[in-house]
């Protein structure tokens, strides 16, 4: 393995989220990598159209498609609900390339969205002043999951929409290898009175102290909850047969005609359901121990250049959250963003239920990320 591949790997797991603003827990991405960027075009207009399983689908979808075609080598990555952001070394950059390429096609012809993508040098964020710098947090023993700083990801983003560094979509019919990519469970609905969704930005020159200082406020709020807000129950997500999110499981799949994947997909988590539903163990496969996993490693908190969290809380808890928020805005020190629904929903990435580290993204189910974000885009208007 070449040394900037094994980088990643190389990096320490932190354990507390409350350490997440230590500037020491970060290592600067060589400067020979690449950031990848994805996101759907108009997703406030797809989720006004209730069409947010899709949108989740479809940023779950880069991950996907670039894990597998890496072989399941270990990079980081955040999903955002309606996009998603990773890095490589420059012996990956042209799998992620075909990857990125297949799955915007994909989007298109499968989900009826429209999905930008670009592959932005490490060195040309550094030449704008700004750096990506990134650490590992273990929400559990099984996995980690890749949180960025330095504001390097927020300008991929952005010189992304502004059409540079684009990559061109793949040729009709590309298909990516989404194995693994599913969404079966149910939506979670609010145990506590509402799942909030947060997000939280520097203000443009907000002292990093100051902004330091503000995010461990508000994660030291959402510690002392129970369970630390997390919106999956200890029981795991409900589950009932046929899943919700068959038809989008059936054109993740390859081969065949998308009856043939329909009624494979139908077949297949018939099984599984059973299986999960009386607890039973199946060579190597534990029911019990599966779903606490699914728990264990829920994806409902992250830092990409900002903070943002999928809560189950209290209407207290969201107020006093409201309120610190809203003064530090008026300081100058954030922007942010908060959306209340009743419910969260979860898109999984399995690549083998055999092994522990399978990854389990959490949104809201009624807008969650993208409506954060357009309230938060609401305030620099």
């Amino acid at each position: 393995m070449t040394p900037g591949v094994s980088f990643y790997g190389s990096i320490p797991v932190f354990r507390g989220f409350t350490s997440l603003m230590d500037p020491s827990l970060y290592s600067p991405l060589p400067d020979d990598w690449s950031i990848g960027v994805a996101d759907i075009v108009d997703s406030t207009k797809a989720i006004a159209a209730q069409r947010y399983k899709a949108v989740n689908m479809a940023g779950a979808a880069v991950i996907a498609a670039v894990t597998n075609a890496l072989e399941g080598r270990e990079f980081p990555f955040v999903f955002g609900g309606d996009g998603a952001s990773f890095a490589v070394a420059p012996s990956d950059l042209d799998r992620a390339r075909e990857a990125l390429a297949a799955t915007a096609t994909w989007v298109r012809q499968d989900l009826d969205l429209t999905m930008r993508v670009a592959l932005v040098p490490v060195s040309a964020i550094r030449a704008q002043g700004l750096d990506v710098r990134v650490a590992r947090f273990g929400p559990s023993a099984n996995l980690s999951y890749a949180m960025f700083s330095g504001g390097g990801l927020g300008w991929a983003e952005a010189a992304m929409k502004r059409g540079e560094f684009a990559v061109a979509d793949a040729p009709d019919g590309a298909q990516p290898d989404l194995s693994g990519l599913s969404c079966r469970f149910e939506e979670i609905p609010a145990s506590r009175g509402l799942i909030l969704s947060v997000l939280v930005v520097p203000a443009r020159g907000a002292d990093p102290q100051a902004f330091r200082k503000v995010i461990e406020d508000v994660i030291h709020l959402v510690e002392r909850s129970p369970d630390a807000g997390r919106p999956v129950p200890p029981q795991g997500p409900p589950l009932k047969w046929p899943p919700q999110g068959l038809g989008y499981e059936a054109r993740a799949r390859r081969g065949g005609s998308l009856l043939k994947r329909r009624v494979g997909v139908l077949a297949y988590t018939l099984f599984a359901y059973m299986i999960v539903r009386f607890d039973i163990k199946v060579g190597g496969f534990v029911p019990k121990t599966y779903t606490q996993q699914v728990v264990e490693n829920s994806d409902f908190r992250k830092y990409d250049d900002g903070l943002r969290m999928i809560l189950d809380c209290t209407p207290e808890l969201e107020r006093d959250l409201s309120d610190r928020l809203a003064a530090a805005a008026k300081s100058g020190i954030v922007r942010y963003g908060l959306h209340r629904q009743d419910a969260a929903m979860m898109t999984c990435f399995t690549p083998s239920a055999l092994r522990s580290d399978h990854v389990h993204f959490i949104d809201g189910a009624r807008g969650g990320y993208a409506s954060a974000a357009t309230a938060l885009k609401a305030t620099a208007a």
